[in-house]
């Protein structure tokens, strides 16, 4: 029997493989913030095919705390397993005139959510992310569903890169537009043997199962302390627009080619 897995590392039964297979189920607490950006920095981010639409600039800062499990939910018996945090940047983006969101950065604390991003081709790096949990009961957070103050930080390598202020108020109707159309990555892996062609395909999630809970809005905040590099500073607020929290789960099933 040759060793097999839907990742490395490979083993003879295939339990070892470092992410399993999707469906993979998806349950979190979201803290957003809508921003806007340079347009033109923002086209930089794009590659051939996508354009930015009918909202030049409109971008988006996202802090989550998730759950998730296979389809088995055997890593919920393991919370070290099944939870981690992420910090995520949209920009939005079309591409034939259909709606998308691009995100050029993103980081999580957990190495399997990491592999599974790049998996995915979304580009996920480590850092370490906390944000604002709410309690039911006690002063020391707010009561889930309801308003207060949420807030949400970005350290990587010891520095502190990204914060962000959430003091939610109102019941929204709709959930925020870029949180609710699909994201579009590039599927990528350089060329390792002579005379390979490196693989850069442009795909989009496939989702079903999408639930949100009451959103809630109101006036935010949002800054970038350490720019990292030259073209993470290019994604830095030109301003700031509203903030949202809400709770929010997704399966996800894999990825569709663009054509």
């Amino acid at each position: 029997m040759s060793p097999h897995g839907y990742s490395l590392p490979l083993s003879p039964n295939g339990l070892s493989s470092m992410i399993t297979p999707p469906p993979w189920h998806f349950a979190g607490e979201v803290i957003m913030v809508d921003y806007r950006v340079d347009p033109e920095r923002a086209a930089s981010f794009l590659p051939p095919g996508l354009t930015l639409g009918a909202d030049p600039g409109a971008a988006a800062a996202v802090f989550a705390e998730w759950n998730w499990c296979s389809d088995d939910s055997a890593e919920l018996a393991e919370p070290q397993r099944c939870q981690f945090a992420e910090f995520l940047i949209f920009i939005a983006c079309e591409y034939q005139g259909r709606p998308l969101a691009r995100c050029p950065y993103a980081w999580v604390d957990k190495s399997v959510p990491m592999m599974r991003g790049w998996v995915q081709g979304m580009p996920k790096q480590l850092g370490s992310i906390h944000q604002t949990r709410p309690k039911l009961v006690g002063r020391t957070g707010p009561t889930p569903g309801s308003g207060g103050r949420y807030d949400g930080t970005l350290s990587v390598n010891g520095r502190r890169v990204v914060e962000a202020t959430v003091t939610s108020q109102d019941v929204l109707a709709e959930p925020p537009l870029l949180h609710n159309i699909p994201l579009v990555h590039t599927k990528t892996s350089p060329a390792w043997i002579d005379g390979e062609q490196p693989v850069s395909q442009l795909v989009t999630s496939r989702v079903d199962g999408v639930e949100f809970s009451p959103i809630r809005t109101g006036p935010a905040s949002l800054r970038f302390h350490d720019m990292i590099d030259a073209d993470f500073a290019g994604l830095a607020p030109v301003s700031v627009g509203a903030g949202y929290t809400f709770h929010y789960a997704e399966t996800l099933h894999g990825g569709t080619l663009l054509t």
